[in-house]
């Protein structure tokens, strides 16, 4: 089986707040067991490197999701997340596809990130599976093909919406509204009711629309991945 990267935010905090942040952890827990499942051998990246952050929140409900019961349980995902690689020491060829997920954090440090934006278009264009879910489709942004036009542009896709943005009294505190955000690239959104399971798939571009989204999503890149490797056969 192939590899898959994960690459999360290392961004800890909501700037003018006291309130922490970091990546959702559902949103990295069921990619990553769900990878490992289906045999794949699964890296964990962050922007900077080092412990991912995980915001809070994802730890409080009742009860936890079970990715992330298996995530915490797990001595070699604990270790990874205390020492992730940094996105800069990644080799996009290395892998089959990358899966990005979201969390409050990735508003500060996933847009217009060089160092990410080169990973995103040059895995897309080499027709290898580019996934991102809930606030990871941040990471979009900045992001360009060749005539320098947005590389979403006309692409189907979806993310935390709006609506679930305003029903987490956070709208006043990020930085942009995602939502409208790709929207205004030119990127066809499509959003489904708040906190239920949404994802969409163009080509080898893959989007969850929240927490929920994130095992539907994974179980999508793998079905995708299966496909491809038949046709290669």
């Amino acid at each position: 089986m192939g590899k898959i990267l994960i690459v999360t935010t290392s961004h800890t905090s909501i700037p003018g707040t006291d309130d922490a942040t970091g990546v959702w952890y559902e949103e990295l827990a069921a990619p990553y067991c769900a990878f490992a499942d289906a045999g794949y051998q699964v890296a964990l990246a962050s922007i900077r490197g080092g412990e991912v952050p995980i915001d809070a929140r994802s730890l409080a409900e009742t009860p936890l999701p079970e990715p992330v019961r298996r995530f915490h349980d797990d001595p070699a995902a604990i270790e990874a997340a205390h020492h992730s690689k940094p996105a800069t020491s990644v080799d996009p060829g290395d892998f089959e596809a990358i899966f990005l997920p979201g969390g409050h954090g990735t508003m500060w440090d996933f847009p217009n990130n060089p160092v990410l934006a080169t990973l995103i278009a040059t895995m897309l264009d080499a027709g290898k599976i580019v996934a991102s879910v809930c606030h990871g489709p941040a990471g979009f942004i900045g992001v360009t093909r060749l005539d320098g036009s947005p590389l979403i542009k006309g692409r189907s896709i979806t993310c935390f919406s709006d609506s679930e943005e305003r029903a987490v009294h956070l709208e006043d505190k990020v930085p942009f509204l995602l939502e409208t955000t790709l929207r205004g690239l030119g990127a066809q959104v499509s959003v489904g009711p708040d906190f239920t399971p949404h994802i969409m798939e163009d080509g080898n571009l893959l989007t969850g629309q929240n927490p929920k989204s994130s095992e539907p999503l994974a179980q999508a890149v793998i079905t995708a991945l299966k496909a491809k490797q038949t046709k290669a056969a």
